[in-house]
């Protein structure tokens, strides 16, 4: 990002244009300004645009609502971030990819013209949006709850009855299986689970985006499962498993894109989430422990996730109970013992501390002496 004048507030950049954030972190830099639409930013999000070092983001549509106390535009906002919000979608037609444009003040400008106007977040501003969306939060929540018990009848063979699995090639029964979601601390709770993985072996199911996680922590996920628009060409190419989240319908936007690339993927229809299928699949075919990493379990990660009701993860969640294991419980619990290598090293250290003390101390070299004589006593040498 090329900043001139900044106590005019004027950037310049190379715009770079979507209206899913997940797509646009994927080719975002420092030196582009981010133009994306995305209504009450969720956290993942905020933390994916942050991450690639981008300084400015202008959002077509409100960063905060109102509608709940989204937390995407404070970590934006506190992370140095530049936010130029609700400009309107128009600035889609106005503005192309590669375009350089600049930011001054509060409008967006293209040669010199003003394509987008909007209002400046602040740490402030958006504290006291938050404190206002607080106010909400009850009725979001009974909303939440109306629209689960509607639609739980529905979903409810989730639980009573078979979830009709697809053909399965990778062996899971009787194994350690953790789900890998893009979801809250996902990064953090993979390095943490890191000697686990190595030490156990754990079966990886990446649920989309949390295949890419997976590989980012240095091992290859062993099934991909979800509808395939947020994981990258490296992870489908990774030889792992390929299940297909398809409408009850039978409808699977996802396997054009594998057909693409040259691969073959199973469809798998059912009305759940991405997260509950790779949670039943587990389950179902036997896994000894289910270990979910970012997985979505509480009001404000649904409605991050644009969910209006949680049937079917409910139901899910009280099916898998008993094997299932959230991964910051795991990296309390868990200690991971020490290998072959680590004692090595210990050893190593502690000789080379006493080798230290031997030869810097004469006192020290008399008393190895001694130590060294009486052995030889004790052994007749």
């Amino acid at each position: 990002m090329i900043v001139t004048g900044k106590d005019l507030m004027r950037y310049q950049g190379t715009a770079r244009l979507d209206r899913r954030t997940k797509d646009l972190v994927k080719r975002l830099g420092p030196s582009d300004i981010a133009i994306i639409d995305h209504e009450d930013l969720d956290r993942v999000s905020a933390e994916g645009l942050l991450a690639t070092g981008v300084e400015v983001v202008v959002n077509a549509a409100r960063s905060i609502s109102g509608v709940y106390p989204n937390l995407g535009p404070l970590i934006l906002a506190r992370g140095g971030v530049v936010v130029l919000d609700a400009v309107g979608p128009e600035v889609f037609d106005r503005v192309r990819e590669g375009h350089n444009v600049e930011l001054v003040k509060e409008d967006l400008l293209l040669n010199g013209t003003v394509v987008a106007s909007g209002t400046r977040l602040t740490v402030e501003s958006v504290e006291h949006a938050m404190e206002d969306a607080k106010a909400g939060v009850g009725e979001q929540l009974d909303r939440f709850a109306r629209n689960t018990l509607e639609f739980l009848d529905k979903e409810k063979a989730l639980l009573t009855e078979g979830v009709g699995l697809p053909e399965v090639r990778t062996a899971i029964d009787g194994r350690h299986v953790m789900v890998v979601v893009r979801g809250y601390d996902y990064k953090e709770d993979l390095r943490t689970l890191r000697p686990y993985v190595r030490e156990m072996h754990p079966l990886l199911i990446g649920v989309d985006g949390g295949a890419d996680a997976i590989m980012e922590t240095g091992f290859k996920p062993d099934i991909i499962i979800g509808d395939m628009d947020s994981v990258s060409d490296e992870a489908l190419l990774s030889g792992a498993e390929l299940l297909v989240h398809a409408y009850p319908d039978g409808r699977c936007p996802g396997m054009a894109r594998l057909e693409g690339l040259g691969l073959a993927g199973t469809p798998w229809p059912l009305a759940a989430t991405s997260e509950d299928l790779a949670l039943l699949l587990a389950y179902e075919l036997g896994a000894d422990l289910i270990v979910a990493v970012g997985t979505h379990a509480n009001l404000i990660e649904y409605l991050d996730k644009g969910r209006k009701g949680m049937a079917s993860s409910f139901l899910v969640r009280l099916k898998v109970g008993p094997k299932l294991v959230d991964a910051k419980g795991v990296s309390k619990l868990y200690r991971s013992a020490p290998g072959m290598l680590d004692l090595a090293l210990i050893v190593g250290a502690a000789l080379i501390v006493v080798s230290v003390v031997v030869m810097i101390s004469s006192s020290a070299r008399s008393g190895l002496g001694l130590v060294l004589l009486r052995l030889r006593s004790y052994l007749g040498l």
